[in-house]
């Protein structure tokens, strides 16, 4: 490899809210990488600071460039510039879109168990959570399409909100059912937020579909959010684009980012991202293997020390989707009780909705020799709270 994610970086006492922890606790819960971002990255920002000025900018045409290339070269799409949007990101976007797309009262449809700050998004706005579960079968999610078909007809649903790639459950969406999705939205009149946040970080062979990329239907009814933030672990930088083919749609959403203030970037956001999307592709490719073959290591971890549990076999997000039902069906416990006798944080579920508290969450977006001290004391905490 070109690049090495084996490095042990000491994250503690840097104001990350991921190792605001206690000495002895590890952190592996919040979906935040502990390797160093890419080399170009990094240049891109030192040669920023060396200017030594950091006033009020605008966007060039290069950053909308640099995403067309990425999703031109990385996922067989080739989105028109014009349709782009900066925001500072995509929870303030989803926000923002909620209240420009929908009204007060009206339901804003989810997937649970799916990202949990959806459900801020949409009842702090006024709007009503309202889901159409994944159904959980032979350890493997899939869509109730009837579900999903019952609750888009219903007259006060008018907006979803897509996670493509699901998380927590690592699910890929194929062509098929992203189309599936799009006919039964415009059937019902429904817009589809699709949050593509973890697009970027797939198994090999797995690759992502954007919603928008299906067909000229899907892409007239939605706006898409993506983000190097994940991928590059650059949350910190505060940049998203929004992706919006139709032109009613993306004026109404225009109006909203920029009554709410999202389209201002900060002074590294801009050569940040345009130096992600130009030069970070190898970068990525090797991340990708890592957090595979760290799955792979966490799934035989469990199968031989805690057959107890069973691991979901997801193929996007380097966030793992563990079953803990034949421990037990409060994951709230067993992860506080984990916490507590081995210092390792992980996710409980139920955050999630769904099925959830049926089920804990865990980053493996770590080095290798981190990854095994957290699957240590997983079983032991494990055991643990079998014991008592």
């Amino acid at each position: 490899m070109q690049y090495d994610f084996s490095e042990m970086i000491d994250r503690r006492h840097t104001d990350s809210v991921k190792w605001d922890v206690q000495d002895n606790e590890l952190p592996m819960w919040v979906a935040d990488m502990d390797f160093r971002t890419a080399p170009g990255i990094i240049s891109a920002i030192k040669q920023k600071a060396d200017g030594g000025i950091f006033g009020y900018e605008e966007v060039p045409a290069a950053y909308f460039e640099a995403v067309q290339h990425w999703y031109a070269t990385e996922h067989n799409w080739t989105p028109h510039t014009d349709w782009m949007r900066f925001v500072t990101g995509v929870v303030p976007a989803l926000s923002s879109a909620v209240r420009r797309l929908s009204h007060v009262g009206d339901n804003v449809l989810v997937q649970a168990p799916v990202y949990n700050i959806f459900y801020n998004s949409i009842v702090n706005n006024g709007r009503h959570a309202l889901s159409s579960d994944l159904q959980f079968h032979a350890g493997a999610y899939a869509i109730d399409w009837d579900d999903l078909a019952t609750k888009m007809a219903e007259p006060l649903t008018t907006m979803m909100i897509l996670c493509n790639p699901h998380n927590p459950v690592g699910k890929v969406w194929t062509s098929a059912d992203l189309q599936h999705i799009a006919e039964l939205a415009a059937t019902h009149h429904v817009t589809v937020f699709s949050d593509e946040i973890h697009g970027d970080i797939t198994d090999a062979g797995h690759g992502y579909t954007p919603f928008a990329a299906v067909s000229d239907l899907a892409a007239n009814l939605s706006v898409t959010a993506v983000s190097p933030s994940k991928t590059f672990n650059v949350a910190a930088l505060h940049a998203a684009t929004l992706i919006i083919p139709n032109e009613n749609l993306r004026n109404q959403v225009d109006r909203g980012i920029n009554t709410d203030e999202l389209a201002e970037p900060n002074a590294f956001a801009i050569p940040g991202s345009i130096a992600a999307y130009t030069t970070g592709s190898q970068w990525v490719h090797e991340l990708n293997a890592t957090i595979t073959a760290n799955k792979q290591t966490l799934t035989t971890f469990v199968q031989q020390q805690l057959p107890e549990l069973h691991v979901i076999a997801g193929h996007a997000t380097y966030l793992v989707w563990i079953d803990c039902r034949d421990v037990t069906h409060d994951t709230q416990a067993l992860c506080s009780a984990i916490r507590q006798t081995t210092g390792l944080f992980i996710s409980a579920g139920a955050v999630y909705g769904g099925d959830g508290h049926d089920f804990v969450r865990i980053n493996v977006a770590c080095p290798p020799a981190r990854l095994q001290d957290g699957l240590n004391r997983l079983a032991a905490g494990i055991h643990q709270f079998e014991q008592a």
